[in-house]
């Protein structure tokens, strides 16, 4: 199972950066057939790598309104506005660029769209201590994700 972590975010306005450090992060454990990618903001080029994958897991961050602000999480299908995202701005909603993968190639993977929770949009590099944690929730949610498909993947292969 070929697998696609597609994390986006300015990494120079705070929490907004959460999505590429988790990205960076999950890079870092050398998966086999993960493979990670850190962006500043999606494409349409990246159709064609999601054409090609079982898995998407998109992550980025949403303006909390609250400290107990937790991590979203959503399976989402090819569809969506690519004006409209609700992610700050970003150009390319994950929806659109799902749908952009299915129209060109007739193809598209299963795909999760996790929201980490930001409060500090400002500029800078770091993450505030709330962002922070609840990166660690997402990328334990992430972790189960890839365990679920592996634990599958085993299971289909018997």
């Amino acid at each position: 199972m070929q697998i696609s972590i597609v994390g986006y975010g300015n990494t120079l306005r705070g929490d907004d950066g959460v999505g590429q450090k988790i990205a960076q992060i999950i890079e870092s454990w050398n998966l086999p057939d993960v493979r990670s990618l850190a962006l500043h903001q999606l494409t349409p080029e990246l159709a064609e790598e999601l054409a090609r994958v079982d898995l998407a897991v998109f992550v980025d961050a949403y303006p909390a309104q609250n400290n107990t602000e937790r991590v979203k999480v959503a399976e989402i299908a090819p569809g969506g506005d690519r004006v409209n995202s609700p992610s700050l701005g970003h150009t390319g909603d994950p929806r659109w660029i799902l749908g952009l993968a299915q129209t060109l190639y007739g193809s598209c993977p299963e795909a999760w769209w996790i929201l980490v929770p930001g409060w500090d949009f400002n500029f800078g590099d770091r993450l505030c201590e709330n962002c922070d944690r609840a990166a660690t929730e997402a990328i334990h949610i992430i972790e189960t994700l890839l365990r679920d498909r592996e634990d599958n993947s085993c299971t289909k292969s018997v």
